[in-house]
């Protein structure tokens, strides 16, 4: 495995804890505010409208709410950090865009230069601080390690920042639930990566043995229990539970949890879709799909490309199990659309949309237009990919028949 995949990897166990230039300098913290803010109830009464509206894409009134608190406690990094969170999911819909990267990195410096002024000069927000250092640090490498950036030297140096911000952290898990977050996921991917990627053992020797199990009780603590991280916690506990742990039905909740709270919110929504698509819920999941492609034609904030894509294979296949040949071929063509409008032409989902069109065309009497959707297949796939010789095999099939 290669030194970048690695790092990558390493990357991914960096945490996703949870404002636009960074500060030049921060005024000293004044006597009488000796409050944790992200235990104080206070606080958490403010912050509360304002996460549920950044949670359902509603940034405008996030934004001006955590500017606000901004302006009162602004010599924490509490509200630094919220605005870059807002900014972060702004990217979150479609993490091949760097728009939003220059911005929310600031936000996170911001968050760092703040935290560290208490770190080193208020022992009573130390561990407090290490939180946000250490969220801060883990938001820039998971972001740096992303697919599509691929900053290996970056997500490296700012993982190893957050593992050593982690570890003063823990020391005050008593305080909040929030605390137990990023303990959650190093629990948890510090035994797994490993499991899953023998060669990054010689890499991982070096830090604290983490406790899977453990890991993922400590996620479904914060899930249950934290304010600021509950919803952030409750996304990684669904996509861990779908994709390592075989629990479906659990996360399948998750999920519908998700979607029902935020409805707004369109990773949530294609991720409710998707959900419903896998477990057979076709007649759930096809009104779920076609509101995703009513949002993206009415232009509605977050909803775009990505989300299409998925939703409109979901219908193509719903569609075709009601042989219903003429609305599943529309679906696939605009599931191929989109994924050639984000370049994503060698996902499954652009492969097997093209290999359903070259179905249906085939069934219609098309064998020409069949053959070309086959071909594009073979050309866009790998020839290890089974939509390749799923393909490979279609034409020579034909060939025999001709």
């Amino acid at each position: 495995m290669g030194k970048s995949i690695q790092t990558q990897l390493f990357g991914a166990i960096i945490f996703s804890l949870v404002a636009g230039l960074p500060v030049k300098a921060q005024p000293e913290v004044k006597k009488d505010t000796t409050i944790i803010l992200i235990s104080d109830l206070g606080v958490q009464l403010q912050c509360t409208e304002a996460l549920n509206d950044l949670y359902n894409f509603k940034f405008a009134e996030a934004e001006w709410k955590f500017r606000y608190l901004r302006y009162k406690y602004r010599w924490h990094p509490l509200p630094y950090f919220l605005m870059g969170l807002i900014e972060w999911w702004k990217i979150m819909p479609n993490t091949k865009s760097e728009v939003h990267d220059k911005s929310f990195l600031a936000y996170m410096d911001s968050t760092i230069l703040v935290a560290e002024n208490l770190y080193k000069k208020h022992p009573e927000y130390k561990i407090e601080a290490a939180f946000f250092l250490s969220a801060a640090y883990g938001f820039k490498g998971r972001l740096y390690s992303d697919e599509y950036r691929r900053q290996w030297t970056k997500a490296a140096s700012a993982g190893k920042s957050a593992l050593k911000y982690l570890e003063v952290s823990k020391q005050g898990q008593d305080l909040s639930p929030e605390l137990l977050f990023g303990d959650a996921l190093f629990n948890y991917f510090s035994v797994w990566v490993p499991e899953n990627y023998p060669a990054l053992k010689p890499i991982l020797w070096l830090f604290p043995k983490g406790d899977k199990k453990l890991g993922l009780e400590q996620l479904k603590e914060v899930s249950y229990n934290a304010f600021y991280t509950r919803t952030e916690a409750m996304v990684w506990l669904m996509r861990i539970l779908n994709n390592y742990e075989n629990d479906q039905p659990r996360a399948f909740q998750i999920s519908e949890y998700l979607y029902e709270s935020y409805p707004d919110n369109p990773v949530f929504h294609r991720y409710y879709a998707r959900m419903l698509y896998s477990v057979g819920r076709f007649a759930q999941a096809e009104p779920v799909s076609r509101e995703i492609l009513a949002r993206i034609d009415s232009g509605m904030i977050g909803y775009e490309a990505t989300s299409g894509r998925y939703a409109a294979f979901f219908l193509g296949q719903i569609s075709e199990s009601k042989r219903n040949l003429d609305d599943a071929r529309k679906y696939y063509q605009l599931c191929v659309k989109y994924a050639e409008e984000i370049d994503a032409t060698e996902s499954g989902y652009y492969l097997y949309s093209l290999i359903a069109l070259g179905e249906i065309a085939e069934k219609q009497g098309n064998k020409a237009e069949a053959k070309k959707y086959f071909t594009l297949v073979k050309k866009k796939s790998k020839r290890k990919d089974e939509a390749f010789k799923d393909a490979k095999r279609r034409l020579k099939k034909m060939e025999q028949v001709d």
